[in-house]
């Protein structure tokens, strides 16, 4: 297996703790202002470098960039900031959720947007030369009613893109209802639910963690460090997963960062070393083994994404 960043083709022993979710750019403001195609990448670079040195004297050696199009993709600006930093970034394609999908995506077919996907994954994004190592796409965070039209025919591309690549997707669902409607999508079109990612499980009731955990997808908890949840039920909820069997589909990531173009400044930013710094060291406290902790942050990331 090989993770396909920034820095090229990385090997599981050049890599040791990775961060499967976090933002290095995202535009949060109104699309319809696209302030993200106007970002200048060396002002990006001037703000992001410090954070990714602070992640990398934190022991990080690799960061996964979760920003699709629809939050305003910069995969240069990645590839600006891996480069004047010397540290690989792992890179997106795919499609971001309800009311943010781009008319573009819309118009498409599924045949279009599947070699879309296929495009990014084997040749590259755009003109940067970097190919993209994974496919992210969404659910609508109010909707519970199941996916959209659009939101059902992005994933159904996806796993048709996946599948002929091999690439992981990501799914940003905070229902684990959805997560269920979107495995029976992916497993119809072929796709395997172990290459599958359920971003932002910590939104949900843990009893669906362990019934996606069963179906062999990864359950991934990203918000470590936030204001939602504090750290003791992050390690609780590791923990009983841990214990279940299920250490192999955990991915524990902070969605921090990021540079945002439509913040003054890029807005304020949020360090990338809660994990490595305080988490982990609660979660070693608690009982789990240093064994479990590498498998957590080292090889299940790697294998999640690297394909």
């Amino acid at each position: 297996m090989e993770l396909h960043t920034t820095q090229g083709l990385l090997a599981r022993e050049d890599l040791g703790l990775i961060l499967p979710h976090e933002h290095v750019f995202v535009d949060l403001g109104p699309m319809e202002e696209a302030n993200w195609r106007d970002a200048d990448p060396e002002a990006v670079v001037e703000v992001m470098a410090p954070e990714i040195e602070r992640a990398r004297d934190a022991g990080v050696t690799a960061l996964v960039e979760a920003t699709p199009e629809g939050v305003g993709r910069r995969v240069d600006i990645d590839l600006a900031v891996s480069e004047a930093t010397d540290f690989p970034i792992v890179v997106p394609t795919g499609i971001y959720q309800e009311p943010s999908i781009p008319e573009w995506a819309r118009e498409a077919s599924e045949d279009e947007l599947t070699e879309w996907l296929v495009e990014d994954l084997t040749e590259g994004v755009d003109d940067t030369g970097v190919r993209a190592a994974w496919i992210k796409v969404s659910t609508d965070d109010d909707d519970l009613t199941g996916l959209s039209t659009d939101e059902a025919k992005i994933l159904r591309a996806a796993a048709r893109a996946g599948e002929r690549t091999g690439a992981a997707i990501g799914s940003h669902t905070l229902h684990g209802e959805l997560v269920h409607e979107q495995l029976d999508v992916v497993e119809e079109v072929g796709y395997s639910p172990e290459r599958f990612v359920w971003i932002h499980a910590q939104a949900d009731d843990e009893r669906y963690h362990r019934e996606v955990a069963e179906r062999g997808a990864y359950v991934e908890f990203d918000w470590i460090g936030g204001d939602d949840q504090d750290d003791g039920d992050y390690v609780d909820r590791v923990r009983r997963l841990v214990e279940a069997g299920y250490t192999d589909r955990v991915l524990l990531s902070q969605d921090r960062g990021w540079y945002d173009p439509s913040e003054p400044d890029g807005g304020e930013q949020k360090p990338y070393t809660h994990l490595t710094e305080t988490f982990l060291l609660k979660l070693r406290e608690a009982g789990v083994d240093e064994a479990t902790v590498r498998r957590l942050t080292r090889d299940n990331p790697f294998e999640a994404y690297a394909r």
